[in-house]
């Protein structure tokens, strides 16, 4: 990661005195993600995010991966209504029946994909869209786009839930599908180096 020397904090895309969400912009967001279980983790927990702070769920991260067997498609996609029920008691994570239910689901349209020859990371990163003109502010983002639209149908026919074409192109831009850090941002440009070396 690149640091900018002097007194002033670097430019980021959003402000936030939470070190957490700070070096989860810094060093996470927007880099890509090309591993399956990565893919499935952030799926997850951008649909446990809907209607929630992320700050919320950076914080319950990693009892979210305890939860989740590490989002391990084939531990997670075993899980019966006795872990349901199990989750549904654990204070360490988002309890939401339905957003649960979802995440095991996911696990296992993560396992069909890939039987069916279309592994979760060649199907995420086949959405790519061409590069673009970094935005200058979130507000020349649109909540969702033609590709994520497209992504979110392939993965509901796979039997995912809780992936709209929001949630999904919030994911598409934490995964580094996309690169939505802003102008000014000072990781921009690392960021993109990232995602071109993967595909070089």
């Amino acid at each position: 990661m690149s640091e900018q020397r002097g007194l002033s904090e670097p430019t980021r895309c959003w402000t936030s005195t939470d070190p957490l969400y700070v070096a989860y912009h810094d060093e996470e967001w927007g880099r890509p993600v090309t591993d399956e279980r990565g893919l499935l983790e952030r799926l997850c927990l951008e649909g446990f995010q809907s209607g929630l702070s992320w700050l919320t769920i950076l914080r319950k991260r990693e009892n979210f991966r305890t939860a989740f067997a590490g989002f391990d498609p084939e531990r997670v996609a075993r899980y019966g209504q006795r872990d349901v029920a199990r989750l549904l008691r654990d204070e360490g994570i988002v309890r939401h029946r339905g957003k649960i239910e979802a995440a095991i689901a996911n696990a296992r349209g993560t396992l069909a994909l890939r039987d069916a020859g279309t592994p979760l990371e060649e199907l995420v990163w086949r959405h790519r869209p061409r590069r673009r003109r970094a935005p200058r502010s979130f507000a020349e983002l649109a909540p969702a786009t033609p590709e994520s639209t497209a992504l979110s149908k392939e993965l509901k026919r796979a039997g995912f839930r809780f992936v709209g074409p929001t949630t999904v192109y919030a994911a598409m831009q934490a995964c580094g599908v996309v690169n939505d850090h802003l102008a000014r941002c000072y990781v921009r440009a690392d960021v993109q180096r990232d995602i071109e070396a993967t595909f070089r």
